[in-house]
């Protein structure tokens, strides 16, 4: 049975056991920490995909007997923020490398958003350049900041951008046996042709085609990149499923489609409005950097390709992430609701 009660013993290491039709992959964990409920519900500090990535790898920095966590991302990352706040539950030192415009890099970062939580629960936080980011590179940046930890006598562990390696996959892989689990569980009529997803830097992606492959779920893949180029992305989602050893194309798994719009965490005031307007109508609030851009895409899509879309069951995966919502009050200003103050008592007599 690939059955998985739900459970939320918080901060509980256990052994894991994957489900049998990928029992066979390569890089198969040996435990998980309990780290949060899921995606937009784990609280507004852990929210985020994220969490389900962190489960993994920071069960295998502790097996390591690491005492600190190094991460990477941008100014306003999601995945920093809650890996800074995982590892602070498990009594580990963290530290960021946040990667900003030049002309910021020399100023205080501010407290909004997710830089408000990192800075509140004492994160080492390192700012470097958008282009020393492209120049280096991730590993590189990462591997000098460990290299001078370990001469401080440190015992740092590296956690890449996103999460996004063959270990942190698993927390999509075993994201895939929770939804067949609601699956057998429900009367048999919810069911869904495709899963959209956003996509950051893939690992998400790879976890959740691969598992939907493997377990004949049998969901087509959509991911909307915020970031990198569909190109890339294929590439590096290939990367990860071969180090799993899966034995499957990406390109034969997942379609992924380029929804960066202006850019990374840049919005257009349509995609304020659209991220608005469904909040409006449905209480759910989406990010805009990540599901905001991927919700906007796809019904972009399916304006745009009717027939690719049409009769078919959609399931859209709520990434989480909405702190990032903060650092756009200014733009957000004009298109939020008025206000009024209120009614006074001799107004109220007539």
């Amino acid at each position: 049975m690939d059955s998985k009660e739900p459970d939320f013993e918080f901060l509980t290491k256990k052994p894991y056991v994957p489900p049998s039709w990928a029992a066979h992959l390569n890089h198969v964990p040996t435990h998980i920490f309990s780290l949060g409920q899921r995606e937009d519900l784990s609280g507004m500090q852990l929210s985020g995909n994220k969490v389900r990535k962190l489960e993994f790898l920071l069960a295998d920095a502790v097996a390591e007997g690491a005492d600190c966590i190094i991460t990477i991302g941008a100014i306003q990352s999601n995945h920093c923020r809650a890996t800074a706040v995982a590892a602070k539950y498990l009594n580990l030192d963290c530290y960021l490398i946040l990667f900003t415009s030049e002309v910021l890099l020399d100023k205080d970062p501010g407290l909004s958003g997710n830089l408000l939580v990192e800075r509140l629960i004492g994160a080492h936080i390192d700012l470097v350049s958008e282009q020393e980011f492209a120049s280096i590179g991730s590993v590189g940046l990462t591997n000098l900041l460990k290299e001078r930890l370990l001469r401080k006598g440190k015992k740092p562990y590296v956690i890449p951008v996103g999460g996004s390696n063959s270990l942190g996959t698993w927390g999509y892989i075993e994201a895939i046996r929770e939804i067949k689990d609601q699956l057998r569980k429900g009367n048999g009529e919810v069911a869904f042709d495709d899963i959209v997803v956003a996509c950051g830097s893939g690992g998400t992606v790879a976890g959740l085609s691969v598992g939907s492959w493997l377990s004949e779920l049998g969901a087509k893949v959509h991911a909307f990149s915020v970031y990198y180029d569909p190109k890339y992305l294929y590439e590096y989602t290939q990367g990860l499923l071969d180090g799993l050893q899966v034995g499957v194309c990406s390109l034969d798994i997942v379609d992924i489609q380029n929804a960066k719009g202006l850019g990374y965490d840049v919005n257009t005031t349509e995609e304020l409005i659209f991220i608005k307007e469904i909040a409006e109508a449905t209480g759910v609030v989406l990010d805009p950097v990540y599901s905001g851009k991927a919700a906007y895409g796809m019904m972009k899509d399916m304006a745009e390709n009717p027939e690719k879309w049409e009769g078919r069951k959609v399931l859209f995966i709520h990434t989480g992430g909405v702190l990032s919502l903060f650092d756009k009050t200014e733009q957000m200003a004009s298109l939020v609701g008025t206000w009024r103050g209120w009614i006074s008592m001799n107004e109220r007599r007539h």
